[in-house]
C-alpha cells in the first residue's frame, strides 16, 4: 500500500506495480475504478435507499483498501458489514495508515470467503459483495456452485449477490461462472465495458443473482452515463451468452484467467 503522489491523502494498493485498489479517506465517496461504480450502483438502487431504521447487512468478501466497504459507510452511515480479508498484512496496513472511521457499521475478519460463510447463521446478509483476488486471479473456490449454495444460504429471501470477476474472449471462465448463478437465483445480470464484451481486451466483469426482480432499466441508464460505460446483458441474452458452459464445482474448479501485464492496471481488489 503506498500513498498517491497525485492526491494527497490517498493510497493505492499494488501488485507488480499495477493499481488494484486505491482509496481517499478524507472523500470515500470518490470512486476511480469503474467496476466499483457499477457495484456500488446496484447496492444503491436495491438496499441504500431503504429508510434508516431499516437495518440492512452487507458481507463483502475480500476487503483491500475497503473502497466498497468505506463508500457503503459514507452512503449510508451505520450500515452493518462484515469485511472478511484473509491478507493479515493488507489489514495490519489499513489499520496503521488509513484507519476506518470511528464507530462505523464496519467490522474486519481475517478469513477467508468460504470460511466465512460456514461460519454464518442463515438469512443473514442483504447482500454479499465478491471482490476477492490472489494476485489477478479470483479464486477457483470462490465459483463453484458448492460456494453458490453456500451463498445462497446466508442471503436473506430479496438478498443480492455481487461479483467482480475478470475474463478475455471468448469468456469461458465468465460464462461458467455465470452457469452456476442460478444456485443462488434466478434474476442474473452481467456488465462489462463494451470493449471487452466484443473482445478487444481482457477486463472485468460485474454479475449479480438475487430471486428477486432487478431494476435493470435504472441499472442501464446509470451504466449508460458513465465516462467508459457499460453494457448490461441479462434475460435471453446472458443465456446465449452462457450457451452449454458447465458450472464449476468443487470437483472441478479453476481460478480465472491471468491478464497480460498491458491490461493488469485496473482489475480487482477493492
Amino acid at each position: 500500500m503506498q500513498p498517491d503522489p497525485g492526491v494527497p491523502g490517498a493510497f493505492r494498493v499494488l501488485v507488480d506495480g499495477s493499481s488494484q485498489a486505491w482509496v481517499d479517506p478524507t472523500d470515500p465517496l470518490r470512486l476511480e475504478f469503474e467496476y466499483v461504480q457499477r457495484i456500488t450502483e446496484v447496492l444503491d438502487v436495491t438496499l441504500l435507499s431503504r429508510p434508516a431504521v431499516e437495518r440492512v447487512r452487507i458481507v463483502h468478501l475480500g476487503g483491500s483498501a475497503m473502497m466498497i466497504p468505506r463508500w457503503v459507510e459514507a452512503r449510508r452511515p451505520h450500515t452493518a458489514q462484515i469485511v472478511c480479508e484473509p491478507d493479515a498484512e493488507t489489514v495490519a496496513d489499513v489499520r496503521r495508515l488509513i484507519p476506518l472511521p470511528r464507530l462505523s457499521g464496519i467490522k474486519i475478519r481475517e478469513t477467508d470467503g468460504r470460511s466465512a460463510l460456514r461460519a454464518m447463521p442463515d438469512d443473514y446478509a442483504d447482500a454479499i459483495v465478491l471482490d476477492a483476488f490472489v494476485g489477478y486471479e479470483v479464486p477457483a473456490e470462490l465459483a463453484t456452485l458448492e460456494f453458490f449454495a453456500e451463498t445462497r444460504r446466508v442471503l436473506r429471501p430479496g438478498g443480492v449477490f455481487l461479483a467482480n470477476v475478470v475474463d478475455h474472449a471468448p469468456h469461458p471462465w465468465v460464462r461458467r461462472f455465470v452457469a452456476g448463478l442460478p444456485e443462488i437465483g434466478t434474476q442474473i445480470a452481467a456488465s462489462a465495458e463494451a470493449a471487452m464484451w466484443k473482445g478487444r481486451r481482457f477486463g472485468n466483469v460485474v454479475t449479480i443473482a438475487s430471486d428477486r426482480r432487478l431494476p435493470m432499466d435504472v441499472l442501464i441508464r446509470r451504466s449508460a452515463s458513465a465516462p467508459f460505460p457499460y453494457q448490461w446483458r441479462y434475460g435471453r441474452e446472458l443465456v446465449d451468452m452462457v450457451g452449454r458452459a458447465s458450472p464449476f464445482t468443487d470437483a472441478d474448479p479453476q481460478p480465472s484467467p491471468t491478464p497480460s501485464r498491458r491490461f493488469r492496471p485496473f482489475l480487482g481488489g477493492s
